[in-house]
């Protein structure tokens, strides 16, 4: 195993010029895998040299940035990455490509890793490198389980879920930039015609918030949701839903949580009218601590929360707003 497969590429997503926070977690975890071999820590992102991503990226842990500089807006993020990153690690060399567990890398992840003839794991929550073969650990059925996988060639592909490590301070690093040509136009088989920001989704991330405001079928209409709302303004948090309330209308499915919507790591997981069915939990359950609010006492998501409170949503989080807003 040649001391190349040590090194290890972090595909670092952004907004408006600027790194996202998964993509410094990925940087710290990078640095870990690193530690204990001669290994190189690199990032790739698709922006120009001066954009403020390039410092930050070097300062969180890069010791190298690949800047991929294509204007074309229009051009869709995952074909953009495939069209490059084979050729970037054919010219530099092997490393193992670690992603977020985000919509582009759950997407991007296993067409990349066909188009290297590799192999991927997805959804990951801890990773070693042992003698250059990445090991991984991720949930597995529904949730109820973890397994561990050594993925045998080099390079690897993993997404990583997002809160799984502490991003490292910044700090002053001597970080060489790369400049990469972007891909030729016939690369490019699709573009955007138009992005829209949905209104109910403005304010924090439900993958990256440190607190999560979930609702479900005991909520009893959309309406239940706008009190929600108030309360993820008071700490600063986001709201997500049950597939079942998503399902009814009264929210959009991209705030779906659950085996089949989105994976939340949070600090704080408030579930409300959430009876706790396997397929919620397996969306929910690396959160720190869970708060569920529910009338029925014998609602299965008792057994998975830290707290409990058996009541009316309709009087407890109104009340708890109220408690929250005198302590401001």
């Amino acid at each position: 195993m040649s001391a190349s497969c040590n090194n290890v590429l972090v595909v670092a997503e952004t907004v408006d010029g600027r790194a996202s926070d998964l993509s410094f977690e990925l940087l710290a975890i990078a640095r870990q895998l690193v530690q204990a071999s001669d290994g190189i820590v690199s990032a790739a992102v698709l922006e120009k040299l001066d954009a403020a991503c390039i410092r930050d990226l070097g300062a969180r842990g890069a010791d190298q940035v690949f800047s991929i500089s294509d204007d074309r807006s229009s051009a869709y993020g995952a074909e953009r990455w495939l069209a490059t990153l084979p050729s970037l690690l054919a010219e530099h060399g092997p490393s193992h490509l670690l992603l977020g567990h985000t919509a582009l890398g759950a997407e991007l992840g296993p067409r990349l890793a066909f188009r290297l003839g590799t192999t991927v794991a997805t959804g990951c929550e801890r990773l070693e490198l042992k003698q250059g073969k990445l090991s991984v650990l991720r949930p597995c059925f529904g949730n109820k389980a973890r397994e561990t996988l050594t993925l045998q060639k080099c390079p690897a592909v993993a997404t990583v879920r997002a809160r799984m490590s502490d991003p490292l301070p910044p700090a002053s690093r001597d970080t060489k930039v790369i400049a990469v040509a972007p891909p030729t136009d016939s690369a490019i088989a699709t573009t955007v015609i138009r992005r829209e920001l949905e209104a109910e989704m403005a304010g924090a991330r439900l993958e990256t918030a440190k607190i999560v405001i979930a609702g479900g079928r005991g909520l009893g209409s959309a309406e239940g949701f706008q009190v929600l709302e108030k309360l993820a303004a008071a700490v600063g948090g986001a709201v997500g839903a049950s597939r079942v309330a998503c399902d009814l209308g009264w929210v959009p499915h991209s705030r779906q949580i659950g085996l089949s919507g989105k994976t939340v790591s949070p600090d704080l997981y408030v579930a409300v009218g959430i009876s706790g069915a396997s397929q919620h939990m397996a969306g929910c359950g690396k959160a720190r601590a869970i708060l569920a609010i529910n009338s029925d006492p014998e609602a299965a998501i008792f057994r998975a929360s830290t707290f409990g409170v058996v009541g009316d949503y309709k009087e407890i989080v109104p009340a708890l707003i109220e408690a929250i807003g005198a302590l401001q």
